[in-house]
C-alpha cells in the first residue's frame, strides 16, 4: 500500500508553523462529540487515489470551501486549542489537525485587490470566482464598475450543466456567496443582488436568511416570494429542510434559529439539536449528487465576524464547526476519489490573530478558553442589552462575567477554575471603564469615540470587547485589528487535480485552476 504524502504535509506544517510564529491564536468549547481528526489509516487507505486522481479528467464534482477571515492563525489556533483541550499534563504536545491540514495539496494564495493590500470579501471572493482583481466593495465588475465577470459557478452550469450549491453560516446575498452568482458595483445592493440570486436558477441554496429581502425602504415584493414564483421552495424550519430530498427540485434553505444580522448562530452558542454548517453540506449533497455533476461553494463566514470582533473563542468554534462541513464532503469523496475536487482556502485573513500576547511572553494558556461559552454577539443581546436598560450594578456584571467566561475578581479568587482566570486590579479596572462607556450613549460608531476609544473598543460594545479582549490576552493571544490584514492564506486540495493547486499563487489563479481542470471557457 502506498503511504501518504508525509512530504507535502511536512511542506504544509513548517510553511503554518512558521506563520504561526507570527500570527496566530487559541479556544474553542465544542458543542458535539464529533471528531475532527481524519485518521492515517483514512489517508492511507486513500493514499492511492492521488496518483490516479490528480490529473484524471474534469472532476466530476467539486466542493470549494472559504474560511471567510481565515488563514493560518485561525487554522492554526483551532488546532493547537484541540490538542491543549485534550492534553492531561502541563506538557506542550502540539495540535490536534483539523482534516484537510492532512490534505495532500498545499498551497498559498497572497489575497491583495485593486483598492488595497487589506482587501475586502467582495473582491476577493470576485478573485476566486471570476480570476479578476476588482476594488473592494465590488462584486463580479471590474474597476469601471460597467464591465461584468461570469463566475466559475455560472460557466460550470451553463456549460457543463452541473448543478450548483451556494452554503454561508451568514446571509445569503452577503458578499462571498453573492460573489458565485451577482454582479453588482456595491455588495451593499442587497435587494438587487438577492433578485440575481434567483435569476441564477442554482440549484440549492442554504445558510443565513437575504438582508434587507422586501428592499432598503421595505416597500419592494419580498425576494422570498419572487423566489417561489421562479419556481425555488423556501424553507425556513429545520423539520421542512431535513424534508428536503433530490425531488424537491430548486431549494432556498434558511436555517430556523437566525441569530445576528439574519446570520446562523456562532456555533459557541449553538444549542444542541440546531443544525449547523456541516449538515447543509450534507444534505446538499443529497439535493445535488446526479451524474453529470456538481459545484458546491461553502462559506464559513462567521469566522470572519468573530475575528473582526477580536473574539478568539467564538473564531476557534466556527472554525472547527467549519472542519466538520470539511468532513462531510472527504466522506463524499471516499466513495467517489477519482472525481471529487476538494478545495479549501480563505479569501483574506480578519483581524490580524496571533498565538502570542506580551503579557504572558513565550507562554499560553489556550485550554482556559473553553471557559467561555458565549459569543460577544450573544452576550451583547442576552446581556448588555438589558445592562442599557436597567443601568446594573457593576457588581452583578462581574457575576455575569463570571458565569460566562470564567473570570473571577481579585476577592473571589479561590473560585477560580485556573489561576490565570482571576481579574487583576488593572483588569478589574479596564472592565470599570468599559462599562462606565458602554452605558453611554452613541457607542456604535468610530466618529462618535475617541482615538483612544477606538483603539480600544473599535465599533463594539466596550464592555463586550473589553472581556473578549482579557480572554485572549490571558490565553496568550492577541489581534492587532478590527479589519482585514494583507496575510496571504493556504489553500488545501485533495482528489481530482488537486496538484495543480501546490506552490505560492494569487488567489485569482485558484479560479483560473478550475477553468484548466473544467476547461470552461
Amino acid at each position: 500500500m502506498r503511504r501518504f504524502n508525509h512530504k507535502a504535509t511536512a511542506a504544509l506544517m513548517s510553511v503554518v508553523l512558521m506563520a504561526s510564529a507570527l500570527i496566530g491564536c487559541g479556544m474553542a468549547a465544542e458543542k458535539t462529540a464529533v471528531s475532527t481528526e481524519v485518521t492515517n489509516e483514512v489517508y492511507e487507505a486513500n493514499a492511492a487515489n492521488k496518483a490516479k486522481t490528480v490529473s484524471n479528467g474534469t472532476p466530476k464534482y467539486i466542493f470549494l470551501f472559504i474560511g471567510d477571515g481565515m488563514s493560518y492563525p485561525q487554522i492554526q489556533s483551532a488546532s493547537y486549542y484541540l490538542g491543549a483541550k485534550s492534553s492531561t499534563g502541563g506538557d506542550v504536545t502540539g495540535g490536534e489537525a483539523l482534516s484537510f491540514m492532512n490534505f495532500p495539496t498545499a498551497g498559498s494564495a497572497q489575497t491583495y485587490d485593486s483598492t488595497s493590500f487589506c482587501p475586502d470579501s467582495a473582491s476577493t471572493a470576485t478573485s476566486i470566482s471570476t480570476g479578476h482583481k476588482t476594488y473592494s466593495g465590488v462584486i463580479n465588475m471590474d474597476t469601471t464598475k460597467t464591465v461584468a465577470y461570469e463566475t466559475v459557478a455560472e460557466k460550470l452550469k451553463s456549460q457543463l450543466g452541473y448543478k450548483i450549491g451556494i452554503l454561508t453560516t451568514v446571509n445569503l446575498n452577503h458578499a462571498t456567496p453573492a460573489a458565485f452568482y451577482a454582479h453588482q458595483a456595491s455588495r451593499n445592493n442587497y435587494y438587487e443582488i438577492a433578485q440575481e440570486l434567483v435569476a441564477s436558477g442554482f440549484d440549492y441554496f442554504a445558510g443565513g436568511g437575504l438582508l434587507k429581502p422586501t428592499g432598503v425602504n421595505k416597500d419592494l415584493p419580498s425576494i422570498y416570494d419572487v423566489a417561489e414564483e421562479a419556481g425555488y421552495t423556501v424553507v425556513t424550519t429545520q423539520a421542512e429542510i431535513e424534508a428536503v430530498t433530490a425531488d424537491t427540485g430548486k431549494v432556498i434553505a434558511i436555517d430556523e434559529h437566525l441569530a445576528d444580522s439574519s446570520a446562523m448562530a456562532y456555533e459557541v452558542d449553538r444549542e444542541d439539536g440546531q443544525w449547523q454548517l456541516a449538515d447543509y453540506v450534507e444534505k446538499g449533497i443529497d439535493v445535488l449528487d446526479n451524474d453529470t455533476g456538481f459545484f458546491m461553494m461553502v462559506e464559513g463566514g462567521k469566522i470572519d465576524w468573530a475575528c473582526h470582533a477580536n473574539d478568539a473563542a467564538a473564531t476557534i468554534n466556527d472554525t472547527i464547526a467549519f472542519d466538520r462541513a470539511v468532513q462531510k464532503a472527504y466522506a463524499f469523496y471516499e466513495e467517489h476519489p477519482a472525481e471529487t475536487l476538494i478545495l479549501v482556502t480563505g479569501d483574506h485573513e480578519t483581524g490580524g490573530m496571533t498565538i502570542g500576547y506580551a503579557g504572558t511572553n513565550y507562554d499560553t494558556f489556550l485550554k482556559n478558553l473553553e471557559n467561555q461559552t458565549i459569543s460577544f454577539a450573544k452576550f451583547d443581546t442576552d446581556y448588555v442589552a438589558s445592562y442599557k436598560e436597567n443601568n446594573t450594578p457593576f457588581e452583578q456584571v462581574l457575576a455575569d462575567i463570571q458565569e460566562n467566561f470564567g473570570f473571577v475578581a481579585p476577592e473571589n479568587a479561590a473560585q477560580a477554575k485556573a489561576e490565570e482566570l482571576v481579574l487583576t486590579d488593572y483588569e478589574v479596572e479596564k472592565l470599570k471603564t468599559a462599562y462606565k462607556r458602554t452605558l453611554k450613549v452613541g457607542t456604535s460608531t468610530q466618529s462618535e469615540m475617541t482615538q483612544e476609544e477606538y483603539e480600544l473598543y473599535g465599533t463594539y460594545e466596550p464592555l463586550s470587547v473589553t472581556i473578549t479582549h482579557i480572554m485572549n490576552n490571558k490565553a496568550g493571544v492577541s489581534f492587532t485589528s478590527y479589519s482585514h490584514t494583507g496575510l496571504p492564506v493556504p489553500v488545501f486540495a485533495i482528489g481530482n487535480g488537486s496538484s495543480l493547486f501546490e506552490g505560492y499563487y494569487d488567489n485569482t489563479d485558484i479560479y483560473n485552476k478550475l477553468a484548466t481542470l473544467t476547461s470552461i471557457k
